[in-house]
């Protein structure tokens, strides 16, 4: 067996290794649904949204965005607490999650397939209307299509502008220390729920309350955005962050050996987690997909595709290959707690300053736009 082949290790990193390759069909489902969630949904969804979406209409339409994607959690975890965790064995309850999620696919191409049809009409009509007597119509420059770009081609790409290393910045921070406080919470909830379905159970019930307060906090977060402006809503989530972390890592470290305290524990990442994606879906999604409307089309484009290349991808496997190595040294998360906890502080003030220094950018750039349309 894989195992025998590492070694007969009961834990630590070739432990890991070794159910990770001995289980290859399941590792395999969860990474291709890991870059499913987070590049071909979330990626496409808000470049689409930039290409459609005027920037004096953004801080109208952006925060609702997300509040319509904040329903999601709410249904997907309720179908996970009332029919997938009641299957007989988690075999059966992984074919019943493929199945929403298939179905779901196809209605994101059909949505999208409507969506530009409609598009498509009212700027034949526009056009039609316009074109009595001129040719604007003609020699309106055709939209540029996101290109493909090498990591070598995004980084060079990303070294050239101050204001895109900022917004790489901004996502590879949330990245990489949602992946490092979410990761240990998730090896405190297995712990306490063992059993599969339990654990199904429980983060079918952390979804759908992610999905009830980020619709709660949205509502206020289109005010935020729009009356105290856009360096608050960008500085919020990695400050909730910081806070929130703090009474969870002091609780990990002063020991988890009595099932009272695991539960504290378990309790109080929930919390962090739970305002941390709430923020980010509030505020944080909002406020980074307006900071590239102000850049002119080909910033615009390729700086996306750059940001999509290196800081998404890199955030969450980055932080997944630093803690897989701190497994390695330690034996398991838990142990490499205080080393965690350092990292994720230092990425936490990298993110912050990014933030306040590409404020005064976003500002610059949205005056100047205003100027030139004028």
């Amino acid at each position: 067996s894989m195992e025998a082949l590492l070694g007969d290790a009961k834990s630590g990193g070739l432990a890991v290794l070794a159910k990770i390759m001995a289980n290859w069909t399941s590792a395999l489902y969860y990474v291709v649904a890991e870059i499913y969630s987070s590049a071909s949904v979330g990626l496409l969804f808000w470049q689409y949204a930039n290409d459609v979406v005027p920037v004096h209409q953004a801080k109208r339409f952006y925060p609702l965005f997300a509040q319509m994607s904040g329903m999601a959690p709410v249904l997907a975890g309720q179908y996970v607490v009332r029919f997938t965790s009641k299957s007989p064995d988690f075999r059966t309850s992984l074919h019943r999650v493929t199945l929403a999620v298939t179905l779901a696919g196809v209605m994101i191409c059909t949505f999208y397939q409507w969506s530009r049809v409609y598009i498509e009409r009212t700027e034949s009509k526009k056009s039609e209307d316009t074109a009595d007597g001129s040719t604007d119509g003609d020699n309106k420059p055709m939209k540029k299509k996101k290109p493909k770009m090498s990591m070598v081609e995004s980084a060079k790409f990303l070294a050239s502008s101050k204001y895109l290393r900022l917004i790489a910045y901004l996502v590879l921070g949330y990245g990489l220390s949602i992946n490092f406080t979410e990761v240990m919470w998730k090896s405190l909830v297995k712990k306490q729920y063992p059993n599969p379905l339990d654990y199904q159970r429980f983060m079918g019930n952390f979804s759908s309350a992610v999905g009830l307060c980020t619709c709660i906090v949205i509502f206020f977060g289109v005010h935020v955005i729009r009356i105290l402006g856009w360096k608050v809503g960008a500085l919020a989530t990695p400050c909730i962050m910081a806070v929130l972390a703090i009474p969870f890592f002091a609780c990990i470290l002063m020991g988890l050996d009595s099932p009272a305290n695991l539960r504290i524990a378990v309790i109080l990442g929930m919390i962090q987690s739970l305002l941390s994606k709430t923020s980010k879906y509030a505020l944080f999604d909002p406020t980074t997909q307006m900071s590239y409307i102000p850049l002119d089309e080909d910033s615009k484009v390729k700086g996306k595709a750059a940001i999509d290349v290196l800081g998404s991808r890199i955030g969450k496997s980055g932080g997944s290959l630093i803690q897989q190595g701190l497994v390695f040294v330690f034996g398991n998360i838990l142990n490499a707690a205080p080393v965690v906890a350092a990292i994720y502080y230092s990425v936490l003030i990298g993110w912050i300053s990014s933030a306040n220094t590409l404020a005064g950018l976003f500002k610059a750039q949205t005056e100047m736009q205003k100027a030139k349309n004028d």
